[in-house]
């Protein structure tokens, strides 16, 4: 039988704190065994899918989107290669959409700098087509509302 891991091992290795672990594994994105003692044991794989959460996160992914992607890949034994790709290719269109919005705001906040309208009349970000205007004017639209206009359109 291959040599499982202690909570502490995962946590050396992976650079993820306890506290953490706990948290995935209570919301099962790791799963772990107990020890006739009650002391959590990993196997070796939790590594990789450990990794993969990291990866998935750094990118943008809920927890939640994370939990249902690991659904479908086995958890014991752990996912193999194969599975891995599989799993990164379905990632390629959510990622491809987050990067096409994220181009789009970086484009549109290129023309706010150093603008200074605060009547964000004009402005195609936070206010297309001048829908504030029925709401408030000038600086006070600022002061009043931190958040976007409701149903703006980035196309």
């Amino acid at each position: 039988m291959e040599a499982s891991l202690t909570i502490g091992d995962v946590a050396d290795r992976s650079g993820i704190t306890v506290t953490a672990l706990r948290f995935y594994e209570a919301n099962d994105l790791i799963t772990s065994t107990r020890t006739a003692g009650n002391q959590r044991r990993y196997h070796r794989g939790v590594l990789r899918r450990l990794a993969v959460i990291g990866a998935a996160q750094s990118v943008g992914f809920s927890l939640n989107e994370i939990v249902d992607m690991l659904d479908d890949l086995p958890a014991d034994p752990y996912p193999d290669t194969e599975h891995w790709q599989q799993l990164s290719s379905s990632w390629r269109p959510q990622l491809e959409a987050r990067i096409a919005t994220l181009e789009r705001l970086r484009d549109q906040l290129d023309t706010c700098i150093g603008c200074g309208c605060l009547t964000l009349a004009k402005c195609g970000l936070l206010n297309p087509d001048d829908r504030a205007a029925q709401t408030a004017r000038g600086a006070a639209f600022w002061k009043q509302r931190r958040t976007p206009v409701p149903d703006r359109h980035y196309d």
